[in-house]
């Protein structure tokens, strides 16, 4: 069995709302400002965007509040062709907590990253049914270490539960990782060095840990 191209099918569903003169309404899940700035800075040109800032697993508090903060910096300055939105989320850790229970040793990648893209893709697929938006998705496919097969396999799912269509992505190919990380350079973007999950970030404190000992 082929493996899928989801970024040619979309271009190729981008191309039929160009031919038509349409432009839908897209609900996109951002995980953060960095990652969502090349999706903002390609999408924009073909839909009228809400950017939905819903990630429970992100740890601490702070860091939930910072990089909300950065994401509204990045829309207020980002050139676009189509307006875009926010909308913003409490921070609501124990909705992660609660999923996750009994995989908190589970490697970075796996069963664990899974439920995970899950829980947030759940709560933008419902929000966007019933806000009557044409299309959800998530800027996580940008990531090289996130799993585009299983975050359109969620998506696609979801699209059929909440009755609204899933947008499928690969943004990191073309190069959108590449350009991700020149825009946050050029808006002075907050990169963090871990997922954002006290998980991923003891897992990275223990490989640095590991590389300063050898």
């Amino acid at each position: 069995m082929n493996k899928r191209n989801y970024q040619k099918e979309m271009e190729k569903l981008i191309t039929g709302f160009e031919k038509r003169g349409e432009v839908p309404k897209l609900l996109i899940h951002s995980c953060c400002a960095p990652c969502s700035s090349y999706v903002l800075e390609y999408l924009s040109d073909y839909f009228s965007i809400t950017v939905l800032y819903y990630n429970p697993n992100i740890f601490p508090d702070t860091e939930y509040a910072y990089r909300i903060e950065e994401q509204k910096k990045l829309i207020a300055n980002l050139p676009v062709t189509y307006p875009i939105s926010f909308m913003g989320t409490d921070y609501t850790p124990e909705d992660f907590y609660g999923k996750v229970r009994g995989m908190e040793n589970i490697p970075e990648g796996g069963e664990r990253c899974f439920v995970c893209y899950r829980l947030r893709l759940e709560y933008t697929a419902k929000l966007a049914g019933e806000q009557n938006f044409d299309y959800f998705t998530t800027t996580l496919s940008i990531s090289p270490l996130k799993n585009a097969e299983q975050l359109n396999a969620i998506g696609e799912e979801l699209a059929e539960k909440y009755g609204v269509s899933y947008l499928v992505s690969d943004f990191k190919k073309k190069n959108g990782y590449r350009r991700s990380v020149e825009l946050s350079k050029e808006y002075e973007l907050y990169r963090q060095d871990y997922c954002g999950c006290v998980y991923s970030m003891q897992e990275r404190k223990n490989k640095k840990s590991t590389c300063n000992i050898l």
